[in-house]
């Protein structure tokens, strides 16, 4: 291994562009909620199966039994329906009615019923509508296409969209996760011009309230104590405010207490978080707890933070197997190889640290010392210091990557903010 100077064709090799489709379905989480799938394939049931064990139906408890409509029709005679039931079945179009008919003599009121079938029928799909039906789908189905389906069957068409999560975890202490969090943020309050809260849950060493220059009496240890009592009064009274779409849910950063979280009281409290802010950036220290695990898997996006070292490189692989293998139905994490090109260290080339994680790398960060410790001293973000430096740029590009926007909504960012802007909070 050796120092290296990257080329801009092996940087553009290795990155992953910006994602300006927003092809991935907002993320919603499903109520606590009773499904039970009836299916006639095993591919149907696969998919369902894994559809289950996605975060975004953890709440909910999700049965998968083989038979389709028959087996459901037989297994209600003795047995009260759920609050959904899906129903898979090959039938003719004549045939999958009369059947329907016959389960409909069993189901309570308020029980929705979601069918699958094979073929792609516009008489049927009104005619199942008619009966009373929630949702069609014709098979063969992916578990993205039943959660995103699921949630639309309960999802309160008045009710405020949920804002997005976005975890920062860095691959080892000293990566530098936590400025690259406090960077990302500040350029995505005005990329998207609404509004985004900071997070900060390393409680005792927390430095989101020195990046700002700010020093707040209050912030999420208060909530932590009490995730019950947090609501949107609370919140917007712990909230420190940095600009005027930044805001921060600072640590306390000090030694008084020892801090024993649970996943409980953390994920009580993001939840309260995301219902008020479109943006909630979760700065995670470098720790492995039931909590921190629970909050890179229940976060919207993931965003490692890396250096191009031999520690890094293992640590980064195991969060990316253990994220592929707990969010299979999600965009893989955003990548930041930070502290690239430090004179005389030994370091692993970028393409060979992609080539080795079998990943894009989304971002890289020169080795800057000058620039980023005047800033951090300052209290004052990249963008503030040096808007035309090459970090800034980075920065612009990952924040515009997670909020899904291209390259030439960048600069005004209106159209992003009217969709965003039911989100502010009240």
């Amino acid at each position: 291994m050796s120092s290296v100077e990257y080329t801009q064709e092996e940087y553009q090799a290795a990155a992953a562009p910006a994602n300006a489709g927003g092809q991935r379905p907002r993320a919603r989480i499903i109520p606590r909620i009773t499904v039970q799938a009836f299916c006639e394939i095993e591919d149907t049931a696969e998919a369902i199966s894994g559809a289950a064990a996605d975060r975004r139906l953890a709440k909910s408890h999700v049965t998968v039994q083989m038979g389709g409509v028959r087996a459901a029709h037989a297994f209600y005679q003795t047995a009260p329906t759920p609050n959904l039931i899906i129903i898979e079945s090959l039938a003719d179009r004549d045939s999958m009615l009369a059947d329907l008919d016959q389960l409909a003599e069993t189901c309570d009121s308020g029980t929705k019923v979601l069918v699958i079938g094979s073929v792609n029928d516009v008489v049927l799909y009104r005619a199942l509508i008619q009966r009373g039906v929630s949702e069609y789908l014709v098979a063969p189905l992916q578990p993205v296409q039943i959660i995103e389906s699921i949630a639309s069957l309960y999802e309160d068409p008045d009710a405020e969209p949920v804002g997005e999560v976005i975890a920062f975890v860095g691959a080892k202490g000293g990566a530098g996760s936590s400025t690259i969090c406090h960077n990302t943020a500040w350029a995505m309050s005005k990329i998207t011009s609404t509004e985004v809260v900071i997070t900060d849950f390393d409680l005792p060493f927390g430095t989101a309230g020195l990046d700002f220059d700010q020093d707040p009496v209050q912030g999420i240890a208060d909530a932590l104590t009490a995730p019950d009592r947090l609501d949107e009064v609370l919140l917007d009274r712990l909230l420190t405010k940095c600009s005027e779409n930044l805001s921060l849910f600072a640590a306390p950063g000090t030694l008084d207490n020892v801090y024993d979280l649970s996943a409980q009281q953390c994920s009580t409290v993001i939840d309260v978080v995301r219902s008020n802010l479109p943006y909630s950036f979760v700065d995670i220290p470098h720790m492995w707890t039931a909590w921190s695990r629970q909050m890179l898997i229940q976060a919207d996006d993931v965003v490692i933070t890396a250096t191009p070292d031999l520690a890094s490189l293992r640590n980064t692989k195991n969060l990316l197997d253990l994220i592929a293998k707990e969010r299979a139905n999600d965009e893989p994490p955003h990548i930041v190889l930070n502290q690239v090109n430090v004179p005389k260290r030994p370091e692993i080339s970028l393409a060979d640290f992609s080539r080795s994680l079998g990943a894009e790398i989304g971002a890289v960060i020169d080795f800057n010392p000058q620039l980023f410790g005047t800033a951090a001293n300052n209290g004052q973000m990249i963008q503030e210091y040096e808007p035309r430096s090459k970090a800034a740029d980075q920065f612009n590009d990952l924040a515009s990557r997670i909020a899904r926007i291209s390259g030439d909504r960048k600069e005004s960012g209106s159209a992003i903010a009217k969709l965003l802007g039911k989100l502010n909070r009240k």
